[in-house]
Parts: C-alpha cells; structure tokens; sequence
C-alpha cells in the first residue's frame, strides 16, 4: 500500500515474513468478514487476528441484497480518450483485433489491465484537502468491504480508463452496488450508495460505461473482468452488458466461499477466440494461506472444472496474485514456488509484467504482486504513479494497489 508505515502487520518474527506479511495484507482490512458462513473460514480468521494479520475481506462479503444477476440500465459510452497506452510500434501484429486499445495502439495489439481498486484502513487519512477520512474508512471497512466505493475515487479512476480504454479490464475488490440496501444512511454518504437506486449500473459499469461488456466470479462480486464489445464478447455471459456470475469458477474447499479464479471464453469480433483467466490470490501468511494460493495456482494450470482455467489455445492470465513469486523466497512460500513451476524460461507459460528481484517494486515500495502472463503473447507494461510520465489515478490516500496496464502482441 502507498504508505508502508501504517501496514498492521504484527508478531511475524522473522524479516523475510516481515516483509511478505506487506505483500499479503493488501487486499483489504476486514479480517473478521471473509466468508464468515463457512466454520473452517472462521478458524482461519481467528488464527489470523491473534497473530496481527490483517488477512482481508473482499467486497463481495457484504450481506447478499438479492439484486438482479443482468441489467441493462448503464451509463453512456465513454467518450474516444486522447490518451492511450505506451505502443511498442516495432513488435509484430498479426491482426488479431482491428484496433487497438486506444488511439495510438496499432492493429494487431491489444490492451489489458488489471486493478485491485480496494483500500484499507492501513492508508494515512484526515490530510490536507483529502475528505475521505477515519471516519469514511471505517464506513468503507465495516460496510463495504474496502471495495472500491467512494465516489471520487469512482470518478477518479473512470477519467483515467476513459483514455487508457483496455480491451481487456480484470477488477479485484469491487463494491458490487447491489449491496447498498444493506448499508445504513449514515454510512451512504459520499459513497456511491448515497445516490444509488435498484436498477442503476454497479461500480464497475460505472467505471467502464455501455462499450464494455463485464462479467464477474462465481460467489465472488468484487471479482470482475470487462471486455471491450468492439475487441470480443464473453461466451460464458449471455447479457450484452452485465452477467453478476458470468466467469467460469470454483471454489477451494477451505479456502472461503467463491472462486478466486474466473474464466473467459472471449469470442473476437475480428475472429478467433482468447481465454482470459483473472486471478486474486488468498492473502495472509499462515500456512494455510499460502496452502490456499498455492491451490489456487493448481485451478489456474490443472483443475478449474475439470480442466484448467487457462485451457485456451491462447491464454491470458491477469490479477493480483497476493505473492511476488520473484522476490519471495520458493521455500518460503509454496504458492510462489507453483508459479515459478509454471511460468519462466523453458515453460509454456512466460511473465509478460516484469518479475524479478530488480524490477521496479509496484506494491508497497517493495513488491510486484499484480502480474500478466501468457503462453501466446509479449508484450511493455507500465503502471501510474511508477512508470516516468504516468501520473497516478488518484493522489489522495485511498488506493492500496496501483493499476497494472500491459499493451500485447502475439509471440
């Protein structure tokens, strides 16, 4: 998270577990909420308290509002941004889409992202001209899951995807709007659920507007990938706009409820098709969190349903995998030693974002855990507020992870 200071994370002991206990806690700060209906999910949070690890909740573990699955009801399409990508006009196109995604991405390439857009009570608040404060973070914290919820944070983050206009968007810790029912007045205001009524568009329609079509987890709302409807249409999603359970998923016994994994089979308007799999990895460093990751990179490779979730002749992988699998020690933590197994030099699979232990860090000054993989495309990935010339999304504290963008082209 940007301010490294304030991460609680508490009586590791060791350095080495000091430091990946930062990487973990990241996904948000609600260690009593994840899946709370499930008695092992209990135990786990309870372990994880008395250790001081804040294991996190996500946003979908709000009370269920029984909301709609589809709806039509979303905002106007984005307007052409000026603004694009960084191209890399040297690399080969194949013609996969017929426009990139933006103005200055050429035929052939492609644009994905992915964002984990939820916050913390770990960030500093009640500075200088910044309005969301302790008290709106312990609304975000107890209400909303520290998905992503605030409305200028919501504004913010949709100017900035106005011009960057990914093809492919994966969004972890999302406020699912569907739960504003749930949430009590005084806790409404200044987020999106202050002005919200059933039938208007969640957060990351919101955000992404009527040329996307979005798609999200099984059991898992915070967990959603949007799809550019010029660039491919999701087969599993059969509204044009909004499926609330339209990935193909499933869950790891033990290992809270939902799937961390999602599936797409995306039909390409110009032609072929692309399996894009999004991933958030358990966070936490007790044994059995990692066990978790470590499962779950297991669903990406060898078992979603049967088959793995990067089943595709071409495969796309994105998300927040909760580890940095190039600076955490393999022995240290055995869901980074799976992807090391399965992604690098001499296997199919090969990191298309930097990794390794002298990349610039991109999570709390001294990680890189939101990665891009790929057996079928490279590609140049830059992040705001790191990359030079790439201001961040949202100057005030409330991100605590910075949006990964990666231009692709096939090998």
């Amino acid at each position: 998270m940007d301010d490294v200071a304030r991460i609680r994370c508490r009586g590791l002991g060791a350095a080495l577990l000091a430091l990946l206990a930062a990487a973990a806690c990241g996904d948000s700060a609600n260690p009593a909420a994840d899946d709370a209906g499930s008695a092992d999910d209990a135990a786990s949070t309870a372990d994880d308290t008395e250790a001081g690890v804040d294991d996190g909740a996500d946003a979908d573990d709000a009370p269920d509002a029984g909301a709609d699955t589809t709806t039509d009801a979303v905002p106007d399409a984005p307007p052409d941004a000026a603004d694009g990508a960084e191209t890399s006009p040297d690399a080969p196109a194949d013609g996969l889409v017929d426009e990139g995604g933006g103005p200055d991405v050429p035929a052939g390439h492609f644009v994905v992202a992915t964002i984990n857009t939820g916050t913390t009570e770990g960030t500093t608040h009640d500075l200088p001209g910044d309005v969301y404060g302790e008290e709106q973070s312990g609304y975000s914290d107890t209400y909303y899951g520290d998905g992503l919820a605030w409305v200028p944070a919501v504004e913010a983050l949709r100017v900035w995807l106005d011009a960057v206009r990914p093809d492919l968007v994966a969004f972890q810790e999302i406020f699912y709007s569907g739960h504003c029912p749930e949430i009590p007045p005084e806790a409404r205001v200044g987020f999106v659920c202050e002005t919200w009524t059933a039938g208007d568009p969640t957060v990351a329609q919101v955000l992404l507007g009527a040329g996307y079509q979005i798609a999200c987890n099984p059991g898992k709302d915070d967990k959603c990938l949007g799809v550019r409807r010029d660039f491919g249409r999701i087969r599993q999603c059969p509204d044009d706009h909004f499926c609330l359970e339209g990935l193909d998923g499933a869950r790891v016994e033990g290992c809270g409820g939902g799937s961390r994994i999602g599936r797409a089979t995306i039909d390409l308007v110009a032609g072929g098709e692309l399996t894009v799999v999004t991933v958030h990895g358990t966070s936490g460093v007790l044994p059995e969190d990692m066990e978790c990751r470590r499962r779950q990179v297991e669903q990406v490779f060898e078992d979603l349903d049967g088959e793995p979730a990067a089943n595709g002749a071409r495969n796309v992988i994105l998300g927040d995998f909760n580890v940095d699998p190039c600076r955490v020690p393999q022995w240290l933590d055995e869901s980074s030693n799976e992807w090391n197994r399965r992604v690098g030099d001499g296997e199919d699979f090969h990191w298309v974002s930097p990794c390794g232990a002298l990349v610039p860090p991109t999570y709390a000054g001294m990680f890189n855990i939101d990665h891009v993989v790929s057996d079928a495309f490279d590609g140049d990935c830059w992040v705001p507020g790191v990359t030079a010339g790439r201001d961040a999304v949202y100057p005030p504290a409330y991100f605590d992870h910075k949006p990964l963008v990666c231009e692709l082209w096939t090998l």
